[in-house]
Order: structure tokens, then C-alpha cells, then sequence
């Protein structure tokens, strides 16, 4: 299996990797903007103009961008995250031509029509007022909020209600001439696909597009700080978030290997020493993620409001004997979890062209695997420990609570904890 890429003289990039044996293929492309690109005003509208995307085309509508995908046995869809914005499609290897053709359509002939916007505007409010009752989702919105306060990098997804109610359909057709450009995009696909074939449809889709720049992101600051809702529920959610290293970051594969460690797994120290051994929560998790440009290592558990000031102590504190105490055996165990999770990972097709959508936008250039997991190797006990100190002591915290939670402890309790 090989990665090959191209650039069209606009800008516009091609990455594909034949994978023999498969009958189907990935493909989709991916535009180098998310939440965090939007300004104030804007929040909320990458999402929004996702949603347009498939509500009909000068040349189809609605129901024919469905038709034309699920007739031949495929799916089609699309998603926004904080630093971009995919359109993909799985299908046979022979109709690979016509989903490059409908997400081309949608992606470059979005007739924005201003019912449909409409329309649309009612399904996003529903959509917004769901994630806001459910508490294990909205409590990462706020996390975020509070890891960068008054950064585009700290709003939300979704944006708000007021400001999705506002956005016109001038508003969206602008958002696009601002961040859809050629240069802005990359075309990835991946399983029962021919490069050559790919980048001739690539040139016959996108190639006439006016090569133009795109406004770059600001840089992220991770600063913390701490975000309380006190509401009636059954569970009191407890959220917590350290700065870790950006993905560009070497240090990515430590924290990464840190996270399972502490909360990857049914063998992980937060769960046996959270729920098995105190039966303090049924859920408990540690993840590291990245941006390009900062990292942030998340804690999640929801327990009692009885049982939270407990959790809460108890989960520094487990951090903190993290870093005197982790053995090689975790080093090890987390380690093969990593490479596990990674290599299983990739054996779909969609999994595959995700990440060289996401290695080009973020590296300009697609890692092999096997330089991959040298650098997951590489990591040694003293390197895990050390960063376990420091987010245990010293990394900016950020910290959000919902539910019955006025027997938390306060800021300062929490960070006269983490220095003791």
C-alpha cells in the first residue's frame, strides 16, 4: 500500500492509497476550515453551511444528491469539526467517478435556497437544543469554552441559538468565497482506487477554480479555568481538561500514550482505582486530543452529587501518583493499545483517508505508519512519568461541572490539590 499525492496548479491536493483486495473505496474532500476559522459573528456557520450542502444543488435536488449515492449501494455524508470541514462518500470502486461528481456538485453548486435555509435553521435549533440536554455532551462544549476562554478555538460547533437564527443565505455564500477555495481543499480517497483516475477527475471538478488563499486560523492559548451549572439531573458530570502537546508536537505520542494509560481501558489506574476499587462512577475515561497548534489531555466521569468531591480528589490525586508510580508494565500495555487501536483502526477504508486529510492539512505530507509507531516506541518510562507531573502539578487546568454540583470542591481547593 502506497500513498501517493498531487497538487493541480490551483492549489487543490490529491492524496490517494490503493488498498488490493478491497471492492470498495473512500473518498471525499476535506476544506481546511472549522469552528475555530469562524469570527464572532460567524459562529456557528461552518456547520450550518454542512448542513446546505445537501439540501439540493442547481442541478439536483434533496432527494436526488440521495438517489444518485444510494442507488448504486453507497452512503454519503458529512461532518464540521473545529479545524475542518469533510464531504465523503463509501461506494463501489466502480462508482467512484459519480460520487466525486455529486460531492463536487454540493461542495461548488449549493443552490442556498432560502427555504431551505429555513428549514434548516429549525433542524440546527433542534440539534442544538438536544446536545443541550444531554448533559455528556454539552459539558465538553463548556470545557472547551474554559480551556480557551475568548478564543475562536474555545466556541462551540454548533454556535449559538441567536447566531444561527440570523445567519442569511449572504452570510453563507460569503463564508464560502472566504474559506472554499482550491488551496483551502484536499481531495483524499482510499481502498479500490487508481491515483491517475482520481487526479484526472480531481482536474475535471475543482481544476478551473481560482487559486485564493484562505484567512488563517488565530493561534490557540490554552488558559483554563473553571465552569459550574448547578441543575437537577440524576449524575453530576465532571469534565477536566490539561494543556498537552499540539499534534505537530513530538511529545503527541507521550500524552497520547499517557491518556490510555490513566483512562483507557477497563485496566486503566482511573477506572480500577475509581470504579472498581471505590465504586464511585460507572464511567470513567482520560483521552488526549490535539490541534495543529495545542493539545488539551480530557478527564470525563459523572457520579452522585454526594459522591463528586470524592471523585474529584481522588482523580487528582491518582494523577499525581501517576507520576512516581507508573510502572513499565502501563508503559507497555498502553503502548500496545496505541498501535492496536491505530493499525485496527486503519483497516477501513474511510479511517484511512480521514487521517491523509487530516496529515496533509496538518504536516503537508501523509506519515508513514511504520515512522508512526517508531515514535510510539519510542516513548520511555521517564518521559510518560514526567508528563504525568507536570499535568498532575503545573499544566493550565480547565475544569466544567453540571448537575447537582455545589459540593465540589472550588477552584482554589482544586489547585492548592494539585500542588500539595
Amino acid at each position: 500500500m502506497s500513498v501517493q499525492i498531487e497538487t493541480l496548479p490551483n492549489g487543490f491536493r490529491v492524496v490517494t492509497e490503493r488498498i488490493p483486495g478491497l471492492q470498495s473505496a473512500a473518498i471525499g474532500v476535506w476544506v481546511l476550515t472549522g469552528a475555530r476559522n469562524e469570527r464572532p459573528e460567524q459562529n456557528g456557520i461552518a456547520h450550518f453551511l454542512e448542513h446546505m450542502a445537501f439540501k439540493g444543488t442547481e442541478t439536483r435536488s434533496a432527494l436526488q444528491i440521495a438517489e444518485a449515492i444510494e442507488d448504486v449501494g453507497g452512503y454519503i455524508n458529512a461532518y464540521t469539526s473545529r479545524e475542518a470541514t469533510a464531504y465523503y462518500a463509501r461506494v463501489l470502486g466502480a462508482d467512484v467517478p459519480l460520487a466525486l461528481d455529486v460531492i463536487a456538485d454540493i461542495l461548488r453548486n449549493s443552490a442556498l435556497d432560502p427555504r431551505e435555509i429555513e428549514m434548516e435553521r429549525g433542524v440546527i435549533l433542534q440539534e442544538i437544543g438536544q446536545a443541550l440536554d444531554t448533559p455528556d455532551d454539552i459539558i465538553f462544549d463548556w470545557l472547551q469554552e474554559r480551556a480557551y476562554p475568548e478564543q475562536p478555538l474555545g466556541r462551540s460547533i454548533l454556535g449559538p441559538a441567536e447566531r444561527v437564527r440570523g445567519f442569511s443565505r449572504e452570510d453563507l455564500a460569503g463564508f464560502v468565497t472566504e474559506h472554499y477555495g482550491p488551496g483551502n481543499m484536499v481531495l483524499s480517497a482510499a481502498g479500490d482506487v487508481d491515483h491517475d483516475q482520481i487526479v484526472d477527475l480531481a482536474r475535471a471538478t475543482f481544476g478551473d477554480l481560482a487559486p485564493r488563499g484562505a484567512p488563517q486560523a488565530l493561534p490557540a492559548h490554552f488558559d483554563g479555568g473553571d465552569l459550574r451549572v448547578e441543575k437537577t439531573l440524576e449524575q453530576a458530570h465532571l469534565a477536566l481538561a490539561f494543556e498537552a502537546p499540539a499534534v505537530t508536537d513530538p511529545g503527541i505520542y507521550t500524552a497520547q500514550i499517557l491518556g490510555s494509560a490513566l483512562g483507557g481501558g477497563m485496566s486503566s489506574r482511573l477506572f480500577q482505582e475509581i470504579r472498581e476499587k471505590r465504586g464511585l462512577c460507572y464511567t470513567i475515561f482520560a483521552h488526549a486530543g490535539a490541534y495543529s497548534d495545542s493539545g488539551m489531555m480530557t478527564v470525563y466521569a459523572g457520579t452522585s452529587g454526594d459522591d463528586l468531591p470524592a471523585l474529584v480528589n481522588l482523580t487528582l490525586d491518582e494523577m499525581k501518583r501517576a507520576a512516581d508510580s507508573l510502572s513499565e508494565a502501563e508503559l507497555e500495555r498502553a503502548r500496545a493499545q496505541m498501535k492496536a487501536g491505530l493499525l485496527m483502526g486503519l483497516e477501513s477504508p474511510s479511517a484511512r483517508a480521514e487521517r491523509m486529510a487530516r496529515m496533509i492539512q496538518i504536516r503537508g505530507r501523509v506519515p508513514d505508519l511504520a515512522e508512526v509507531v517508531a515514535h510510539i516506541d519510542a516513548v520511555t518510562l521517564p518521559d510518560l512519568r514526567a508528563m504525568a507531573g507536570h499535568m498532575a502539578s503545573t499544566a493550565p487546568m480547565a475544569v466544567a461541572l453540571y448537575g447537582p454540583v455545589g459540593q465540589a470542591p472550588d477552584w482554589d481547593a482544586l489547585a492548592a490539590r494539585r500542588a500539595a
